[in-house]
C-alpha cells in the first residue's frame, strides 16, 4: 500500500543526508532549514517526495501546480511494481540471466562463466586483444575490469583470474560507432532508452546519451561520466550535460565535442531494437536499456529494471519546471497520485 511505504520513506530517513539536503537548499536559495523540515515533510505526504526529490528537484523554488507534475520516489515505486513482476525482474538484473535470454539483441561475443568449460574461454579469447569481464550482480559500473590478453602469462592464468574473481560473464569489447568514439574514445558510450509497454505498446519514455569521461573505460555517473538528452524525435543531443555532481557542460571536458546538434548514429534502429526487446519481456514492461551504437548498428549492453526518474525531470534540463507524470497520466488513462492505485 502507498500509504504503507510513505511511512517506511518517513521511518527510514537518515538524518545526516537529510541535514545535508536541507543545508543544500539553504546554500542554493536561503532558505531556513526550518521552513525546509517542514515543507519536506509536507511534500511527502502530499507529492510522495523523499528529501533527495525535494533537493534535487528544487522544489523550494516552484508552487504546487508544478511540483505535482512530478514523478518522485513514491510515485516512481508505485509504476515500478504496476509494471515489472517482481518475481522475474532479476533475470535483467543478473547479468549471466540477462545475456542468456537477451543474446539476440547483445551484437557482440560473450562467455557463460557458469556454463561453459576452460576449453571454451580458450576459444573465446582467442584473437581478442581485451576481454570486458563483469560481476553477475552488481550495477553501476562496479567491479567491472577491462583486461588485456597479454598481460597474464597464459591463458590459463587469466581463467584462473576470472574465475577466483568471481566474474559472471566475459565479453568481448563492443565495437563502436567511430562517431559515438569522439565523445570520449576509451569508453563504450551508452545510449540510455527508457520503455515502457502499455497495452501491449511499446512507449520511448526518454533517451539519454552516456559519455565516458576522466579515462574510464565505463560511461556511469559514478566514474565521472556525462548524461545528456537526447531528442526523442531527430536523435540529436540537447545542449546541457551533467555529472552526477550537478555540473553542467555544453561539451565534453576532455574531447571538446559540443553537444547541442551532435546526432546518434543509427538512433532510429536503436529504438527499434530496445521495442523488440521491451515486447520480448512480457513480465517487466518499464525497463531502461542500455544500447551502444556499433559500426553497422545498435546492440544492447544491459536493462534496468528499476528506472531512474530523476534525469528526466532535473530542474537545469527541464526550462518549463515541469515533470514528466503527465505523460504516464496519459499514458495509464487516470490521474496518479501517492496514494491512488494505477489501474
Amino acid at each position: 500500500m502507498a500509504e504503507i511505504y510513505i511511512l517506511r520513506v518517513l521511518s527510514g530517513v537518515r538524518f545526516a543526508k537529510l541535514d545535508q539536503a536541507m543545508e543544500n537548499v539553504k546554500k542554493n536559495s536561503g532558505q531556513s532549514k526550518f521552513k525546509t523540515f517542514f515543507d519536506m515533510i509536507g511534500c511527502t505526504l502530499r507529492y510522495g517526495a523523499g528529501y533527495n526529490d525535494y533537493d534535487i528537484f528544487h522544489f523550494y523554488d516552484i508552487p504546487h501546480k508544478l511540483r505535482k507534475t512530478y514523478v518522485t520516489r513514491v510515485i516512481n515505486k508505485k509504476i515500478i511494481m504496476k509494471c515489472n513482476d517482481q518475481s522475474v525482474s532479476d533475470n535483467l538484473h543478473y547479468k549471466s540471466r540477462f545475456n542468456r535470454a537477451y543474446e539476440k539483441y547483445l551484437g557482440r561475443e560473450w562467455f557463460d562463466v557458469e556454463n561453459k568449460t576452460f576449453e571454451d574461454f580458450e576459444k573465446f579469447v582467442e584473437n581478442k586483444e581485451y576481454i570486458f569481464c563483469k560481476p553477475d550482480g552488481l550495477d553501476s559500473g562496479r567491479g567491472i575490469e577491462k583486461l588485456k590478453v597479454a598481460d597474464f602469462e597464459s591463458v590459463k592464468a587469466l581463467y584462473d583470474y576470472c574465475i577466483e574473481k568471481g566474474f559472471g560473464v566475459i565479453e568481448e569489447l563492443a565495437k563502436q560507432h567511430p562517431k559515438m568514439a569522439s565523445l570520449h574514445p576509451n569508453s563504450v558510450n551508452c545510449v540510455r532508452m527508457q520503455t515502457i509497454v502499455v497495452d501491449g505498446k511499446p512507449h520511448l519514455v526518454y533517451a539519454a546519451c552516456k559519455a565516458g569521461n576522466g579515462g574510464h573505460f565505463v560511461d556511469n555517473l559514478g566514474f565521472d561520466g556525462i548524461n545528456i538528452p537526447v531528442d526523442k524525435e531527430t536523435g540529436k543531443l540537447t545542449a546541457l550535460g551533467r555529472t552526477e555532481h550537478r555540473t553542467l557542460h555544453t561539451e565534453h571536458p576532455m574531447t571538446h565535442v559540443v553537444f547541442d546538434g551532435f546526432e546518434i548514429p543509427y538512433f532510429k534502429e536503436a529504438i527499434e531494437l530496445c521495442f523488440k526487446a521491451a515486447l520480448d519481456t512480457p513480465d517487466v514492461k518499464f525497463v531502461g536499456w542500455d544500447c551502444y551504437i556499433g559500426e553497422n548498428g545498435p546492440g544492447i549492453i544491459e536493462a534496468n529494471d528499476y528506472p531512474d526518474y530523476y534525469f528526466w525531470q532535473l530542474p537545469e534540463l527541464t526550462p518549463d519546471r515541469k515533470g514528466i507524470l503527465p505523460y504516464f497520466e496519459e499514458l495509464f488513462h487516470q490521474k496518479i497520485t501517492p496514494y491512488r492505485k494505477i489501474k
